[in-house]
């Protein structure tokens, strides 16, 4: 098994290039996923949250409002230091849990950890390949405010929000460009699936396995 850790900045077309990447044979867990499945109400994750922010940050149905959430936070590091704080060990937590049992299914698989914040939570360190996926800042921004509905205010405080683009690229094993059209996209996505699947295979036969 090889577990690859899949990040970019916002909007840079990294949730294409996951589904790319399943679409190849790989197996992706979604940190986002993940992090909704640790906040859900009443658990240890959402009490704190709600400790920490005030009953403010809930819908009627007492689920986290994400937008509200992430709307305070965002202005504030101080405040989304102490929300990463909260969501992220249980994440890790959950993605390692799931990991095991995708390794007992299938010794050889490729994962596919997409973690938007791969590098501030320091996932890194814990995955065997990074994999960036890279677009221009007015890409980004035209995203974010054709998909959300952000104002490009907002957009670019989200943007800056995360650790610079530049930074990732330089730390990363691959770089994939979310600019180019889709069909060249996918072929780079195969041809770097591919090369995955060999160091894992690889990997596996130095320890001694079939």
């Amino acid at each position: 098994m090889i577990l690859v850790g899949l990040t970019g900045g916002l909007a840079t077309g990294k949730s294409t290039v996951a589904r790319l990447f399943q679409d190849c044979g790989a197996v992706v867990l979604d940190a986002d996923v993940l992090a909704r499945q640790v906040v859900a109400p009443g658990t240890p994750a959402w009490k704190a949250i709600v400790r920490a922010f005030g009953a403010g940050v809930l819908r009627p149905d007492r689920t986290i409002d994400r937008a509200r959430l992430g709307a305070l936070v965002f202005r504030h590091r101080a405040k989304l230091k102490t929300l990463n704080a909260i969501v992220h060990p249980r994440v890790a937590r959950e993605q390692a849990r799931l990991t095991r049992e995708i390794t007992r299914k299938d010794p050889k698989a490729v994962v596919i950890y997409d973690v938007p914040l791969l590098f501030e939570a320091g996932v890194d360190k814990r995955v065997d390949r990074v994999i960036v996926v890279s677009a221009g800042r007015e890409t980004q921004v035209e995203r974010l405010m054709s998909r959300n509905g952000f104002t490009r205010a907002e957009a670019l405080r989200r943007i800056r929000a995360q650790a610079p683009l530049q930074d990732k690229r330089q730390r990363a094993d691959y770089v994939l460009d979310g600019d180019q059209p889709l069909a060249q996209l996918r072929a780079d996505v195969r041809r770097t699936f591919e090369e995955l699947g060999r160091l894992g295979t690889a990997a596996h036969r130095r320890r001694g396995r079939p």
